[in-house]
């Protein structure tokens, strides 16, 4: 089983990118924290539906970290992977790195934790296949 679990998570690792543009950034020309968030929170859903082809909602975030300013015209990559998998939660570690458009400097900028549940048709926390 152990290995199965290893396989599945490695197979629900999640990586998506996106370009910061000017109407996701704030006064400071750096992207919103509630935008970088949702696009956390966005990776964080793909990876536990990946996992297990459930339906999930999320339930929490912990220990969200931001190092640094993601500023406008850079490239994001976010990536998603299991940290625990529990009876009917799951909780996925979340790192976004930043990268210049026109070089090849790449650094970590946030990372965090997020608490998904399982549900089922009634919105009743279900547990995890």
């Amino acid at each position: 089983m152990i290995e199965n679990l290893e396989a599945r998570i490695a197979a629900s690792t999640t990586h998506s990118y996106k370009t910061i543009f000017t109407n996701q950034t704030n006064h400071h020309n750096t992207l919103f924290g509630g935008a970088a968030l949702a696009i956390m929170d966005d990776v964080v859903f793909i990876t536990a539906t990946r996992f297990c082809r459930q339906k999930f909602v999320t339930v929490s975030t912990d220990d969200v970290k931001f190092f640094k300013p993601i500023p406008n015209s850079t490239i994001i990559e976010s990536v998603g992977k299991v940290a625990h998998v529990g009876r009917s939660s799951i909780k996925i570690y979340v790192e976004i790195f930043v990268e210049e458009m026109y070089s090849t400097k790449r650094e970590r900028a946030i990372e965090g934790y997020f608490k998904m549940v399982a549900v089922d048709e009634d919105g009743k926390s279900t547990p995890i296949v």
